[in-house]
């Protein structure tokens, strides 16, 4: 028996959609912010990282990678992430210090809210020659909230 249209659309919008890519290693945390009168300010080396992530995603839409498509369906559903740190050292950079920017960076990159993030996975390796963070978003369609919250909203 031949499936509906729909029935056929319903089954792949539930499929998880995915995007992988490679960026530079984030900064720091301490190369993050600068205070400039009494203020928390970005540092040039962070707006880098920032423009380095937006030109990555950008790179994918010209490759027809990431196409209007994907973006909704990072923009309608809960995400996990998988970030895969190679770093230059064992013990020079915590594994952590690299996420908010990072999440910050692709998320406003691919116009979806952080908020949205419910699953992070990371792991440190060493690479002295070619550090980088290897990246993967992917949707998580049936993610659902824990019953306690669901009954207090």
């Amino acid at each position: 028996m031949r499936e509906q249209p729909e029935e056929s659309g319903k089954h792949l919008a539930r499929q998880p959609a995915s995007l992988h890519l490679t960026i530079p290693l984030p900064p720091s945390i301490n190369e993050q912010y600068a205070t400039v009168g009494g203020h928390r300010i970005s540092t040039t080396i962070a707006r880098h990282f920032k423009r380095q992530v937006h030109a990555t995603l950008h790179a994918l839409e010209q490759q027809g990678i990431l196409q209007n498509a994907l973006r909704d369906q990072f923009q309608r559903n809960y995400l996990a992430l998988f970030l895969d740190f190679y770093f230059t050292t064992p013990l020079k950079r915590d594994l952590d210090g690299g996420l908010k920017i990072t999440l910050d960076a692709l998320c406003e990159g691919l116009g979806v809210n952080d908020n949205r993030v419910v699953d992070i996975h990371m792991i440190k390796h060493i690479d002295p020659l070619h550090p980088r963070l290897y990246l993967e978003v992917t949707t998580v369609p049936d993610w659902q909230f824990d019953n306690e919250y669901i009954l207090l909203t």
